[in-house]
């Protein structure tokens, strides 16, 4: 079975144009089927802030209203997008960029509201990869960006780890999926004030070991859950780190398996 690298990028990349552009450089050079997810960093924040739209955030959650979902449309489907397309191009690596409303690739419903209503944020539901799959197999990088639909005509902004890891999941029974968190630290620290205390291997057991311990908390939790979700539903692999573990095995990173 042929591998396919599922690979998400965050802020700490998109918000630098140099990183970004030294990523793009080198995830261009990945052979063979690879497809990449990027957040929206900071841009939107700002553009709302130049708008008067106020930023709402709960949890480091965004709620997002019908004027915060026509900005995050505009950054992250649009500006952010379509820079990463027109980057991959000038790299020779042909590439087509996604909302999960293209080609029906993800559909999400909107989440209930139980103590905090969210606005149009978007659980998915399930992936179509038909699209997406004739475009690997013809050697086209998809870009996706985290904006979902209900099928219903409604775009849903949308969690960039969840598209992830239900992507490499839609994928894992086409493809071998090795899938990338491309983020600030080395990978998961087993002390946060430590950047040198990696853990190098994570699996269930010792991951439920780590939460009961206090080890894993807060903000890596929910990142932590997705991988496992991907995991559990025939994801070869997992890795987080830096993204120079994309391009260097000898790089420190935190790989996550069964």
């Amino acid at each position: 079975m042929e591998t396919l690298k599922v690979i998400k990028i965050g802020g700490n990349i998109i918000d630098d144009d140099s990183a970004l552009s030294h990523f793009l450089e080198q995830f261009a050079t990945i052979q063979g089927p690879k497809l990449l997810v990027h957040g929206g960093g900071k841009l939107a924040t700002k553009m709302a802030k130049s708008m008067n739209i106020e930023v709402q955030m709960v949890d480091g959650r965004r709620i997002t209203d019908a004027d915060t979902l026509d900005i995050i449309t505009m950054v992250y489907g649009g500006k952010i997008n379509k820079n990463i397309i027109a980057q991959l191009q000038a790299n020779n690596c042909n590439s087509v960029g996604f909302t999960g409303a293209d080609g029906n690739v993800i559909v999400s419903e909107k989440r209930p509201v139980t103590t905090i209503d969210y606005g149009f944020v978007g659980d998915v539901k399930r992936v179509n990869t038909k699209v997406p799959k004739v475009l690997l197999e013809n050697g086209i990088t998809p870009v996706f960006c985290a904006i979902t639909h209900n099928e219903n005509g409604q775009l849903l902004n949308t969690n960039a780890d969840t598209v992830t890891s239900e992507l490499a999941i839609g994928f894992a029974d086409i493809y071998k999926v090795e899938l990338y968190y491309c983020f600030e630290k080395d990978g998961v620290l087993l002390d946060v004030d430590d950047p040198n205390s990696v853990i190098e291997d994570i699996n269930t057991k010792n991951y439920e070991t780590l939460k009961t311990e206090g080890v894993i908390t807060d903000g890596m939790l929910p990142k932590l859950d997705n991988c496992f979700h991907a995991i559990s539903n025939h994801v070869y692999k997992v890795c987080l780190g830096k993204p120079d573990m994309l391009f260097n095995q000898n790089t420190k990173h935190t790989t996550i398996q069964a």
